[in-house]
């Protein structure tokens, strides 16, 4: 009977790490988890090979900082061109859309482990304080989106009452 108690300890020990472990991802990087549907051109190109090997979601890490009057948002976005990108700004958030094409032109062969993520995607990176779109900037390079926006200014302000 000790034996089935301390099994069931150590199991219940291993779920609760696991469990943890989860919500922690999840917090973390939950929001960086992005959807990608195989865009209607390159399903047509690709057709079943595509819909097989596209695992359907992909991992777009963000970084988003504060330097002074100034917002910087990283993407990692690996294997896209700059023209690939759509981005603006939607209220208080960074919309960052676009579409990863497959590069692969040899249909011969099979693949064996497959962890890429095809097709069109859109994340929405929420910003920690008003921006000012029309200044916004954004370059790509080495599989980094960068976009640099500056803060619109004091969202309050103190006003003095005059005398009457």
């Amino acid at each position: 009977m000790a034996a089935i108690d301390q099994l069931r300890d150590r199991f219940q020990q291993t779920w609760t790490s696991i469990n943890e472990g989860w919500h922690r991802l999840t917090d973390a990087a939950g929001q960086a988890i992005t959807r990608f549907t195989p865009g209607k051109r390159q399903a047509e190109e690709e057709g079943q090979d595509l819909a097989e090997r596209n695992v359907g979601w992909g991992l777009l890490a963000a970084e988003v900082s504060e330097r002074g009057d100034e917002i910087e948002v990283r993407l990692e976005a690996p294997g896209l061109k700059r023209e690939d990108f759509e981005v603006e700004v939607l209220d208080d958030h960074l919309r960052v859309a676009g579409e990863k094409r497959s590069e692969r032109h040899d249909h011969r062969g099979r693949y064996h482990v497959t962890e890429c993520a095809y097709g069109q995607f859109e994340r929405l990176i929420p910003l920690p304080e008003p921006v000012k779109a029309d200044s916004a900037r954004a370059s790509y390079r080495d599989g980094v989106l960068q976009i640099t926006l500056d803060k619109a200014g004091e969202k309050r302000r103190r006003i003095a009452v005059e005398p009457g």
